[in-house]
Parts: C-alpha cells; structure tokens; sequence
C-alpha cells in the first residue's frame, strides 16, 4: 500500500481538523463491514459539511488516491471494504435531521443520520420511511441509500429508491449535483436521484437526501400460516400476490428458519412445520378485517396445516422480532454463512425454493431460506465451516449454483443488499456486454478518474 502523500496529508488535515484520522488503530476501526472481509484504508475521513466533503473529494482526485463513502458498515457485501486502500469518509458526524414537513410528506437528512433515529423522530407527526432492513435500529440513511434496502414492508410501500424524492452529491469530480425535486411529480430531466440509490458510493457521495414520507396506518393485524413443505408455502405466496389486497408484510420461512425462530428466536411456533409465511396488513380499522379475510382465503389451499390470527399487538411483536433475530442466528448452525438475497418473479418462488433444498442435498450442506417472498426476494443463506476446505470449496460452487437457478428463472441477483465484492463476478452472467457497457460509460461521467469505491459492483 502507497502512503499518502504528504501535502494530501497536510490539506486534508488542515480542512478536516480532529475528523482526519491516520493512526493505525482508528484505521483499523473503519477497516470492514458486515462481510467479515477487511482491508486497512490509509486514512479515515470524518466530515460535518459538504463543503469538507467537496474539499476532500478534490484533493483526493488531484493525487489519484481512492475515496469510500461509509455508513455504519452493516452491509454484507463488501461494498464498505477499502480495497484499494485510500481514504474512507465516514458519514457518522453528518447525522442531522434538517427538517420535516408533514404537510409535504418530506424528510430532509444527511446521510448520516439513522433509520431508527429518523423513524422515531417521524413517529410524532403520524408519518414513517418505509425502508426498514432488519438493521434499521442502526444502519445509516446513507447506508440504505446506497444499497437501495428494502425490508419486509418493501411488498407494499416499496424499497428505498421508491421512497427518494431528491439527493444532493458529491461526484468524482468534486461536483456539488442537485438531483430531483421535493416534490411527489417532476418531470424535468434525467431521473438521477433513482440512479445514484444502489450505486454503492461508486458515482457520488451524497450529502443530503429529501425523503418520501408516508402516513402511519391506523390498525395492523398479522396472520401466521403454517404449512406441509416448502413447496405448499410458495404456492400459497403466488395465490396471495395474485389477488387485490396488497400485504404489507409477507414474509417466507423454511423449515430450518422455523426451527431457528422457535429455538433461539423464542417464536411460539410448533416443531413439525415445514414451512411458514408471516403476512400482515395495515389500513383503515374499518376496511382492515376485509382485507384480512381476502388474505385468509389465498393463504388457504393444499398443504395448509394451520391459519392463525396473531391474538394481540404483543404476539405479532413477538413473532417479527423472531423473523428479525433470524440472520444473526443461523450463526448457531455453522460459524461460516453465504447468505445472498436473489429475487425470482413471485409466481416461480416454488421453482426456486425446490431447486435450492435440491442443491443443498446435492452439496451436502445446510442451506436456510426466508425472507421477503410478496417480492420474490428470498434470502438464500448456505452454512458451513470455513476452517474445512471441502466444506469451503462446496459451499462457494453451491452458491454459485444459486445463481445461476436465479437467473434462468428471470431473476436477479439481489434485491436489497447490493453487488459490492460479493457477487461482482457474477455480474457479466446477469448483465448482458452492451449494458455493462452503458454502465462503465455512466460510472466514467459521473467520476472519471475512477476514485470512488474503485473494485466495487462493476466487474473488471
């Protein structure tokens, strides 16, 4: 790893005062994400303004040194990771709410400031931010922003890009760009701001974001239905998405996440379900126990063992809380996980889940499924002991497997947690050659000395 030069060191030191870090041990802190990959950046940014971060981005592009926006580091893909060494900006000092204006139904935030935070700062005014990532209660705006997530409430209200009414950025080129408007129509221009979410800090870095609110519902009511196998659960998600009532929730579980939500999770579930759907709707109290029906009568069909109506506010609690703890639990199988978010069109949900549970018998390894089945996006998550070689070698030819199953059923290749380092090889198998193309021709406009997030989302 080159060092800094020293007149980098100086100007950014003079600009960014305490909040330019260069000792080992702070670098180190800022060193990895949620991936459990890691890579020592040379120095560690921590700008209040976006004034700094237009200086930062500058004197980094004059001495050809890399920059990585960071959040709170929760994503799994490596897309925090510094690679190529160079400067990491941390948003974590640029966490203020700068306003809310419920009668625009509009948020305006720095990237830093978040998802709970902001959710309980909403909480007053009968308004929310629909993204909600099971680590919402501490990953940052920005941090959603760029890996466009979703959550369980995506059915319905849409991920993160869907609920983005402006960004302000910082491209390569220390550009200050304004995209998008504050309000629910425009039709001036490029769509920008949708092109900026998901791009994993390889375009810009954004500064400031005005979020789509929407209104708190006045009732929710949960269903939790239990079935035969895997492939009766998935029929029974293609009956619910086929029908007029829009879910809120609808969230899938195999048998092996059932398990884990009843044994570690605490889940009143019963030991001999083969699989599981979560489903919630949200409304006006008058209208809702209309709804709850349609959804009864799509969950009901061959294979249903059971069909319950969560008794009170604390059993539905109780049970997403057990959804929620379900990824860091899958620890408890193996200490090595793959856990990838691919997503089919929702009618050929049973085509993948068989095709995975053949694969896992076929490789002789555990692989966990659940997730958001009303968008087709299940986490696929394949356990194993990294320490074992064959283990090792099986699990990551499984995955590819995976992938490859996604794709020829008219998949993609995530859904919510982004490309980053994961599954940058993949890319030429799910993009064709012209359209990657497009996208290096966009990546070089908006930085074209590739200084941001280098080795990231686009393959070489």
């Amino acid at each position: 790893m080159t060092p800094l030069p020293t007149t980098l060191d100086s100007e950014l030191r003079s600009l960014l005062g305490d909040g330019w870090r260069t000792d080992e041990s702070e670098r180190l802190t800022y060193a990895f994400d949620n991936s459990r990959r890691q890579a020592l950046p040379d120095a560690v940014a921590l700008p209040t303004t976006r004034e700094q971060v237009v200086g930062l981005v500058r004197a980094c592009r004059a001495a050809r040194v890399p920059v990585i926006a960071r959040g709170r580091g929760t994503n799994t893909t490596g897309a925090a990771v510094p690679v190529a060494g160079g400067v990491v900006v941390s948003f974590e000092r640029m966490n203020r709410i700068l306003d809310i204006r419920p009668g625009d139904r509009c948020a305006v935030v720095e990237p830093g400031v978040l998802n709970g935070d902001l959710q309980a700062a909403l909480k007053p005014h009968g308004l929310f931010w629909p993204p909600d990532p099971t680590s919402a209660g501490y990953s940052s705006v920005g941090g959603n922003l760029a890996c466009n997530a979703g959550g369980p409430r995506a059915v319905k209200y849409g991920a993160t890009r869907d609920n983005v009414l402006a960004l302000t950025a910082v491209t390569g080129t220390g550009d200050l760009i304004h995209c998008g408007t504050a309000t629910t129509k425009g039709a001036t221009g490029y769509d920008l701001q949708r092109l900026l979410v998901g791009s994993e800090g390889t375009l810009a870095l954004i500064v400031e974001a005005s979020l789509r609110l929407t209104p708190s519902p006045q009732s929710r009511r949960a269903l939790r239905a239990i079935y035969r196998d895997v492939s009766s659960a998935a029929q029974a998600v293609a009956r619910l998405m086929a029908q007029p009532v829009t879910p809120s929730m609808l969230e899938f579980m195999d048998a092996d996440a059932v398990r884990l939500a009843r044994d570690v999770g605490g889940a009143d579930l019963p030991r001999d379900a083969g699989a599981l759907l979560m489903i919630e709707a949200d409304g006006d109290a008058q209208t809702l126990p209309h709804d709850i029906e349609a959804l009864m009568r799509a969950a009901d069909g061959e294979g249903l063992v059971s069909l319950d109506d969560a008794a009170d506010e604390a059993t539905r609690e109780k049970l997403w809380a057990a959804r929620k703890a379900l990824s860091p639990s899958l620890r408890t199988l193996a200490p090595g996980k793959i856990n990838e978010d691919v997503v089919v069109p929702v009618s050929r949900i049973p085509q993948l889940v068989d095709g995975v549970h053949a694969l896992s018998r076929e490789f002789d390894l555990p692989i966990v499924c659940f997730g958001h089945a009303g968008n087709g996006n299940l986490h696929v998550n394949l356990l194993y002991h990294p320490d074992d070689d064959a283990q090792s070698a099986r699990a990551h030819a499984a995955m590819a497997r995976v992938f490859a199953l996604t794709l020829s059923l008219g998949g993609t290749l995530s859904g919510e947690h982004g490309i980053g380092l994961a599954k940058r090889e993949f890319m030429p198998q799910a993009i064709d050659a012209p359209t990657l193309a497009m996208m290096r021709a966009v990546k070089a406009a908006f930085d074209p000395d590739g200084i941001l997030n280098p080795g990231k989302l686009l393959p070489d």
